[in-house]
């Protein structure tokens, strides 16, 4: 039986082609990369696509960034890192801050941790100075199309919690551990809090990683403390704690093994934090943030 439509009444019509697939108007050479990526399925065609835009400076900011993310999923992490170096300055400065989270991103999955390092502190510095935020304690960030509002304390914590992994990477456990304190004044963490644990059993510092998980970690009022992996973290730090008379003395040579050889790199840690702490004792700066009054006595624990 066919149903007939009733005078006044709407009939729904089906979204727009570009809409369903959430691709940009028109025949450029980015749209059509993005047809192919989303559409056709096809990761080689559209970087070499994406690069065709790239040199047609079409939408170049999100040509460059859409091609690095697609490259990273084909394992082709390496060649990502070379053309956002290559062709970043084609991009816009609101594009810059983007393209230095994907570059993070790859290098790290290219264990090029040390790289990685540089520019964390780089994003430390750029917060310092207002120009990320640009002087206001918000700003609007975007993550798999929607935008939300991230406070100059998240973002510090986080960028802090991620430059203390690279320094655990790298081994050296005491400027990791500097960090992880200091991004758990910013913003208390449990997930941090478990990392900065680990440092402090890798220097043979057992009685600080207990209260640590006992304050920070325990608690089931603490924010994640459900979350199974976490858990799972938790029963593995613990089972490391765990009394053991009989390794006592190698694992105490061990911790002052660690301890000296952090020792000789501490510039690593100095070298972009230090110059920075010095400008914060300026009293001329008027875009600083507060926040970074908190973490002042960064220089102070790393130079002991």
């Amino acid at each position: 039986m066919m149903m007939t439509q009733r005078r006044g009444e709407r009939q729904d019509s089906p979204a727009p082609f570009n809409v369903v697939h959430k691709l940009p108007h028109g025949d450029s050479p980015y749209v059509r990369a993005k047809h192919v990526q989303l559409v056709e399925k096809d990761a080689e065609a559209a970087i070499e696509l994406f690069w065709r835009a790239i040199k047609a400076r079409d939408r170049v900011d999100s040509a460059l960034k859409d091609m690095a993310l697609l490259m990273k999923q084909q394992n082709r992490a390496e060649e990502a890192i070379e053309a956002i170096q290559s062709f970043r300055d084609l991009c816009s400065r609101q594009a810059q801050e983007s393209l230095d989270n994907v570059l993070i991103d790859l290098y790290k999955k290219c264990g090029r941790i040390e790289e990685q390092v540089v520019l964390l502190k780089q994003k430390l510095w750029m917060i310092y100075q207002g120009e990320a935020f640009n002087g206001k304690p918000t700003k609007t960030a975007r993550s798999h199309g929607k935008k939300f509002q991230v406070t100059v304390e998240k973002e510090t914590s986080r960028i802090l919690g991620n430059l203390g992994w690279a320094y655990m990477q790298l081994k050296e456990y005491t400027s990791a551990e500097t960090v992880y304190r200091k991004a758990q004044v910013i913003e208390p963490d449990a997930n941090k809090a478990c990392n900065l644990c680990t440092c402090l059993i890798k220097q043979g510092k057992h009685d600080e990683a207990r209260s640590i998980l006992s304050r920070d970690v325990l608690p089931e009022n603490r924010e994640g403390s459900g979350d199974p992996r976490l858990k799972a973290r938790v029963q593995e730090l613990l089972s490391e704690l765990e009394p053991q008379e009989e390794e006592a003395p190698a694992a105490a040579l061990a911790s002052i093994s660690v301890e000296c050889e952090v020792g000789l790199d501490e510039n690593a840690v100095v070298e972009g934090l230090d110059e920075f702490v010095k400008e914060w004792r300026k009293p001329y700066r008027t875009r600083r943030l507060p926040i970074f009054e908190e973490i002042l006595p960064l220089r102070d624990q790393l130079a002991c």
